[in-house]
């Protein structure tokens, strides 16, 4: 499998393969290349609708380019805890943030919680983020407020008054009750909808089929969330062994 960054020809043989509807695997293994390879490209790049070969090649250019600028000259990337892969974790970073931008963030917002979710800490202030991400203070501030109101993260008073944002170990959970909320106010929306244009009206019934398929979607995250953490955050039981040591009970299913 080749290796290193994608030349301007494979670019154009994923700009092809996107206009004839070819998905990101299939794309993928024409150029023997990961898949992770190709979705990251066309998301940041303009999506699959948006790309363009040439417009993608000079982008990577320009970010190749100020990279090197903001690198101080004569020094190295710095080693990794934990004896981990530097380029590997680069790699991966971005892997992560293609797939949330995917999901439908933003891409400041995406990079951001990315950087927050991958530090071992799971928080850093304003000024550690933008110089991570080598980005304005006014990009991660306004980064901060969509992930605040979608409650992916918090804010914490740090030394010398300094805010830190923190990413939680229960984020998802409080994502999916955030999404549920959200959820729940479209329902209540439509179904005042259905008064306004006259119950047994065909625009009333659409609104109605609306509230009724996002009430039970609520529900249901609302539910799963719950469960899921509930599960997640209870200690496995345990018996006593013939020699009076603990043992874990079997899990039944």
């Amino acid at each position: 499998m080749p290796g290193g960054r994608l030349t301007q020809p494979e670019r154009q043989q994923i700009a092809l393969g996107l206009a004839d509807g070819l998905a990101y695997a299939e794309i993928a293994r024409r150029l023997d290349r990961p898949t992770s390879t190709i979705t990251r490209e066309v998301m940041r790049n303009g999506g699959p609708t948006a790309y363009r070969a040439d417009l993608a090649h000079r982008a990577t250019e320009r970010r190749t380019h100020r990279r090197r600028q903001a690198a101080p000259r004569g020094t190295e990337t710095p080693e990794q805890a934990h004896g981990r892969d530097a380029e590997a974790v680069r790699e991966y970073e971005e892997t992560f943030t293609t797939v949330m931008m995917a999901s439908g963030m933003p891409t400041m917002m995406a990079r951001v919680m990315a950087c927050l979710t991958l530090t071992d800490s799971g928080s850093l202030t304003a000024s550690e983020l933008a110089q991570r991400l080598q980005v304005s203070p006014a990009s991660i501030s306004k980064a901060i407020a969509f992930l605040e109101s979608q409650s992916m993260v918090r804010r914490e008073q740090g030394e010398r008054r300094r805010e830190r944002y923190v990413v939680d170990d229960d984020v998802w959970y409080q994502t999916m009750m955030a999404s549920a909320r959200s959820l729940a106010q479209l329902v209540e929306t439509a179904r005042q909808g259905v008064h306004v244009l006259v119950p047994g009206t065909p625009a009333a019934a659409r609104l109605e089929n609306i509230a009724r398929f996002l009430d039970f979607v609520s529900e249901s995250t609302a539910r799963a969330a719950e469960q899921a953490r509930e599960i997640l955050r209870t200690e496995p039981e345990t018996t006593s062994a013939p020699d009076g040591t603990a043992e874990p009970r079997p899990d039944h299913g």
